[in-house]
């Protein structure tokens, strides 16, 4: 049924919670040694809507190992930042199974909507594209076994935004799609994980978008764009799921940002980490920065 059908639709099929679906299919992947797949879709049955698999969506399994989560990097020339260095320190260590870049690896300040602010000094694309090959290209040596997903940011679309309003003609030569330049990394709108998580750039907005994203999407959802660096646990009848912000590897105060003129700003620079045993989802992890050369993950500091 789980199979056919998804956790949902096997819930009301059989009229039991979703939560013992899910432990009956933890027990028969631990006794058999499988792990038992979801169908792409949300509803299966004559009398519902079906929905058809989203494009941009991109599905995968874990069954014991742990994912590591960083977005908001808005690389820029010259700085690697001390979130991004201990990302690159823990998947060293970790060798996680799946590594997300959630949105926003780049910046693209020159191609922005918005109007240039005086006389600043912003990187130009080629300069960024480098910088973002030379930064992915130290995360790939870290975690060489890691599977690796690119959800798509806001700031990353402006690179193929401003080229297909421009010059539209040129949509099906090399080198007009941002993922042309990184060929290691799957680009997506999302991942969904065990069909229980899924990771994309961003959903809702505002100071309680954690809060809001893991209500109105029924799934443990990670989001970057917001930089807020938290974990919220949700429960209800069908058990804990969280909402989580990836925050940003970038510094806060670093240059990507002047636009802000030296305002006050409730961003963190950090990144998650997901562990899973037989499947199952532990409590998310987060590493944040401390001070600059200095990061904290599980309630131990370290120098990077």
């Amino acid at each position: 049924l789980i199979k056919t059908r998804g956790v949902s639709e096997t819930s009301r099929y059989l009229g039991i919670l979703e939560r013992t679906v899910y432990a009956r299919r933890k027990r028969i992947e631990e006794k058999l040694g499988i792990i038992i797949e979801t169908p792409n879709t949300q509803y299966s049955t004559s009398n519902t809507r079906v929905a058809p698999k989203a494009e941009g969506r991109l599905h995968t399994q874990i069954y014991d190992g742990c994912i590591i989560i960083g977005s908001d990097a808005h690389f820029w020339p010259g700085i690697t930042t001390t979130g991004y260095k201990a990302l690159l320190l823990l998947a060293k260590k970790l060798q996680p199974k799946i590594v997300v870049k959630n949105g926003d690896a780049l910046d693209f300040p020159k191609i922005s909507r918005h109007a240039r602010i005086g006389w600043e000094d912003t990187p130009d694309v080629y300069t960024e594209i480098i910088t973002g090959q030379e930064q992915l290209a130290k995360l790939e040596a870290a975690a060489p076994n890691a599977e690796r997903y690119w959800p798509l940011g806001n700031h990353d679309a402006r690179f193929e935004s401003r080229l297909s309003n421009d010059v539209p003609d040129y949509a099906h030569v090399h080198g007009m799609h941002l993922k042309d330049h990184f060929p290691a990394w799957r680009p997506c709108e999302s991942v969904w994980i065990n069909d229980d998580v899924v990771i994309k750039h961003r959903f809702r907005g505002g100071i309680h978008a954690v809060w809001s994203n893991v209500v109105h999407s029924g799934k443990t959802i990670c989001t970057g764009h917001l930089h807020n660096l938290q974990v919220r646990p949700y429960n209800d009848y069908n058990g804990i799921r969280w909402g989580i912000d990836t925050g940003t590897l970038a510094d806060p105060y670093g240059p990507q940002f002047e636009y802000l003129e030296d305002n006050p700003r409730n961003w963190r620079s950090g990144f998650v980490v997901l562990f899973f045993e037989k499947g199952e989802l532990r409590w998310p992890q987060v590493c944040h920065v401390l001070e600059e050369g200095r990061a904290e993950f599980r309630g131990e500091s370290f120098d990077v």
